[in-house]
């Protein structure tokens, strides 16, 4: 049985940092028997990354995303009073907590815990954004503002802050010409009509599947620290250094579509 202080343990040595945004992507099956389940893992991680919801601590981010209900009979994509997402368990066990505020995006929530204010500050103007992951919305602020993805037992397939730099760096054929009706319902039954320009993959199959091909450039970089979660092997990515490598990568290939194909990425195009 994997207990809290093992985890702490596991955090400590990984160097999660506690002042900072941090985005976790969890398969709770990888990381094996913890000691209070998912809901003891997810106490653990909160706990770590926001110090205890002090002030001086960080956020930890759990993805709610609900994108698969985009062109559905009910324009609603969203819903706050559901705890449904298309991401797995950890997100449902999030928004089960009394604790929680959940940004309101259409498609891609986040669920946010930490010190009351800074939540608060981090959700702001959420439901504003235009697209997916704008960059300037929170999937965007994870660069600017120092944070880092926790990938527990996934790989970089799962990591949705790689959509948010593309967007950054205008990487065509990445989001639909043009808006779709995205709808959130807010817990009070009130529903905001909410038009983005969503992710789509014109002339390209399952790019999502593709971002691992990125894994060797951040490694060359020291984007990635490796350790463990749990019995999940773990890897801490620092977000502004992946999209710095991103931007390199982009500008050295000239521009070219690197996610049609399996084929890795050229290493002159990163060292």
């Amino acid at each position: 049985m994997i207990t809290r202080e093992d985890l702490y343990r596991q955090f400590e040595e990984m160097g999660v940092p506690r002042d900072v945004p941090v985005v976790v992507h969890a398969s709770l099956r990888a990381v094996g028997k913890v000691e209070g389940r998912g809901e003891g893992l997810l106490d653990a991680l909160i706990s770590w990354v926001t110090m205890d919801k002090s002030p001086d601590g960080g956020l930890l981010c759990v993805p709610t995303h609900t994108w698969n209900r985009l062109g559905g009979a009910d324009p609603v994509t969203m819903d706050m009073n559901d705890e449904r997402t298309c991401v797995g368990t950890l997100p449902t066990l999030a928004l089960r907590r009394p604790d929680v505020l959940r940004t309101l995006h259409p498609t891609h929530s986040m669920a946010v815990f930490g010190d009351p204010g800074k939540v608060k500050d981090w959700a702001a103007g959420e439901v504003m954004t235009e697209t997916s992951t704008s960059p300037a919305g929170c999937w965007g602020r994870l660069r600017t503002a120092g944070g880092f993805v926790l990938l527990v037992g996934v790989g970089h397939n799962r990591n949705t802050y790689l959509h948010s730099v593309e967007e950054w760096l205008g990487v065509p054929n990445r989001l639909s010409d043009t808006f779709v009706r995205a709808d959130i319902r807010l817990k009070s039954g009130d529903v905001i009509e909410r038009p983005i320009r969503c992710h789509h993959t014109v002339g390209i199959s399952e790019v999502s599947a593709k971002y691992p091909k990125y894994e060797p450039a951040f490694r060359a970089h020291g984007c990635i620290r490796d350790g463990l979660v749990g019995e999940a092997k773990t890897q801490l990515c620092d977000c502004r250094k992946m999209a710095e490598v991103m931007a390199l990568v982009r500008e050295r290939s000239g521009g070219a579509e690197l996610l049609a194909d399996d084929a890795p990425l050229p290493t002159e195009y990163y060292l």
